[in-house]
């Protein structure tokens, strides 16, 4: 059979000092909408699939089309959870964009690569997708969830929501999975910052049943 096809996708780790103040760092988690196409009622970094847009994006804020992938990232988290990217750090901002009145956009370094995940093939819908992280600064910012794709919004320690998903209340994917586990061990911003987290392929016994191809289509 031919080999599904992979989208370009870009997710961003927002990340702030933990509440109250002391070692570790929250992160900001989203829920998607129960009756969404893809991964329904899963927690989620705020992300999505790279838009033909995209290009004009990344070429307006960072002088550069090829950064597609970041400039995906900063339109997701400005859609979704209402906050957006800027050179002087992340904003509440509904319904707007960087390069808006008053909100020049980050610099590419802002929101440095920490993982790339590409899809094995017996998942139903195949991303590669760039995971980049950034800094929320310390001010307490309420995330706004778009009610459409997002139905929720909040802040957490990495540790409790891979808790909550071993308790069942919602699923996660494998990557965001990862990638929780690595940020746990961060102390602070600086360390999400400066994370590499490597691809761990997974066996599909590890993954959510909605994210698996039907048996007959896998390799």
């Amino acid at each position: 059979m031919a080999e599904r096809p992979v989208r370009p996708a870009a997710t961003v780790v927002v990340a702030r000092p933990a509440r109250p103040r002391g070692d570790g760092v929250e992160v900001l988690m989203l829920r998607r909408a129960p009756a969404s196409r893809f991964v329904p009622g899963f927690a989620v970094f705020p992300g999505g699939a790279v838009d033909p847009g995209d290009e004009e994006l990344a070429r307006a804020w960072f002088g550069d089309a090829r950064e597609e992938a970041r400039a995906c990232a900063v339109r997701e988290l400005a859609e979704e959870a209402g906050l957006v990217a800027t050179a002087h750090g992340v904003v509440e901002a509904r319904s707007r964009r960087p390069r808006a009145p008053g909100l020049p956009p980050p610099r590419p370094g802002d929101l440095p690569e920490i993982g790339r995940w590409i899809a094995p093939e017996f998942i139903a819908v195949r991303f590669d997708a760039r995971f980049y992280a950034l800094s929320a600064g310390d001010a307490d910012m309420a995330p706004e969830p778009d009610g459409t794709e997002i139905v929720g919004a909040w802040w957490a320690m990495p540790r409790d929501v891979l808790e909550a998903s071993a308790r069942e209340e919602f699923p996660l994917a494998w990557p965001t999975r990862v990638t929780l586990e690595a940020v746990a061990g961060c102390r602070t911003v600086a360390e999400v910052l400066a994370l590499k987290v490597p691809q761990v392929p997974p066996s599909p016994e590890a993954v959510p049943e909605a994210m698996l191809a039907p048996p007959e289509e896998r390799a």
